[in-house]
């Protein structure tokens, strides 16, 4: 099985790299972050000609989440109490439950969206803490860097609200339950999910963060069989300026 996380930065402006995409890889999940558009204006027909059924929660130009799925799933948006419905999307099938997140940027760390992308986390830590035991993944923009090797010159960036020291101790608070399934398979630095679009040449120099995640129970990571970023989608004609990250499991 497939599972695939993807900021699409707008899915109309980006379809059809997403639906190139889609007819290479055939995941069996895309969760999408990102995706820019009020639910009307959702191209679900062009995903369902491609295979794939929808779920989805937008607003006009800003925020929205989204999952594409070969099988029928139970899905529902925002947390338990509402708040967050097109940050947070939650999806059930069979024994699995996924939870796809556009985690709050939070412009800088004296803002006061820090103070919300800090509730964010601790509203998802107590997810987890109930989750843990079972198969359960993570997935989306966290929009932060865990360690040094995720982020180009982590000296520049030790202020930066997706890297300064008391993001960087909240977001490992909240995930010390799960496993970083791209690190089960891949080591090294320089692995990057996200090139801004406001530094030039940024993919061919691989100048990049990786602040977007799957993070897996214990018992779900287990099964997993590999997992990698495929930098393709940001080299493609009017990209996102992430890619998608990819993990295979055997379920």
């Amino acid at each position: 099985m497939i599972i695939a996380t993807y900021n699409v930065n707008s899915v109309r402006s980006r379809l059809p790299i997403i639906a190139r995409w889609l007819d290479d890889v055939r995941p069996d999940f895309l969760f999408m972050q990102e995706t820019k558009t009020q639910d009307e204006f959702f191209p679900a027909m062009n995903f369902s000609e491609l295979g794939y059924k929808s779920w989805y929660h937008g607003e006009k130009s800003y925020n929205g989440v989204a999952v594409l799925a070969r099988e029928e799933c139970d899905v529902a948006f925002g947390f338990d109490d509402g708040e967050f419905p097109t940050r947070v999307l939650t999806l059930k099938h069979n024994d699995l439950t996924i939870i796809n997140t556009y985690v709050p940027q939070g412009k800088s760390t004296d803002s006061p969206d820090y103070d919300v992308k800090k509730k964010f986390f601790a509203r998802m830590k107590d997810i987890i803490e109930r989750e843990k035991d079972n198969l359960f993944l993570w997935v989306g923009d966290m929009n932060v860097a865990p360690e040094n090797i995720d982020v180009t010159h982590p000296e520049k960036k030790k202020n930066h609200v997706c890297f300064c020291d008391e993001i960087r101790e909240i977001f490992a608070d909240t995930k010390k339950s799960l496993v970083d399934v791209l690190r089960l398979y891949e080591k090294s630095s320089g692995v990057y999910t996200f090139f801004d679009y406001r530094v030039k040449d940024a993919v061919s120099k691989n100048i990049g963060w990786r602040i977007d995640h799957m993070l897996a129970s214990p018992s779900l990571a287990d099964l997993a069989k590999n997992s990698w970023v495929d930098i393709r989608p940001r080299t493609w004609e009017r990209p996102s300026d992430h890619t998608p990250l990819l993990a295979d499991f055997t379920l």
